[in-house]
């Protein structure tokens, strides 16, 4: 079993005190105490290891004796989450960090039923980001999953026009995702539809010939996981 991971957003000096909410988990929750190991991130590449060396439930302190440094992902993966529903959106954000997307956009989808008004935009995102966090440091990613705004129909056909490789999954295309050749860097930005399908004016909006993942349809909590571990398979899982 590898070492516990926690943010720490400064990882200077010989001694780091892992305090606030991470520091109370890590010491409280975690039970994580001297002589154990554990690595600290900032989230953005560089990470500091060593053993504890002091804890209380107020933190851990830490006796770094290694550190380094990881580059940002290239290509890099982006994926376009359009808004599910209950516990999906959960599962969708975890299991998309968990498998490496480097960016998650929030659509609201002609058929994903979500009103955005200020208020319920910004406890969405609130949510996203938390998740993306929380399974950031459980799949011990020294670059965190970022979660970028709610992004409309009009964001995304930017975001598609600016790609590398553009993606866009429909059940009824008849171009198989795994004819796709992944581009040696820049972003793949890859499109999930809602539980209800993209819909057509949407598709015409995107102006990019759709893909299918094969011949089961998946929910789209899980539809952007598979594809995302598709398009990483030659490029990092090698």
């Amino acid at each position: 079993m590898g070492v516990a991971v926690f943010f720490h957003p400064g990882l200077g000096g010989d001694e780091l005190v892992l305090d606030g909410p991470e520091g109370r988990h890590a010491a409280v929750v975690r039970r994580i105490g001297p002589g154990e190991r554990i690595r600290l991130t900032d989230g953005q590449g560089t990470w500091a290891e060593g053993p504890v060396v002091g804890a209380s439930k107020a933190g851990l302190t830490v006796a770094v004796d290694e550190r380094g440094t990881v580059a940002a992902a290239d290509p890099r993966v982006v994926v376009v989450q359009a808004l599910p529903k209950g516990e999906r959106a959960e599962l969708a954000v975890e299991m998309l960090t968990e498998v490496g997307a480097d960016v998650i956009v929030p659509w609201n989808a002609e058929r994903s039923q979500f009103r955005a008004n200020p208020e319920r935009v910004e406890k969405t995102l609130a949510k996203w980001r938390a998740w993306a966090f929380e399974a950031s440091k459980q799949s011990r990613r020294s670059w965190f999953a970022e979660v970028a705004p709610l992004a409309s129909t009009a964001d995304v056909a930017e975001r598609l026009a600016r790609a590398a490789l553009p993606v866009v999954l429909h059940e009824e295309a008849t171009v198989p995702l795994a004819s796709l050749d992944v581009p040696p860097s820049g972003d793949i930005v890859l499109v999930i539809g809602p539980e209800g399908g993209i819909a057509p004016a949407e598709l015409k909006t995107f102006d990019v010939e759709p893909v299918r993942l094969g011949d089961t349809v998946l929910r789209t909590s899980t539809a952007g996981v598979a594809a995302a571990a598709a398009l990483l398979a030659p490029t990092r899982w090698t």
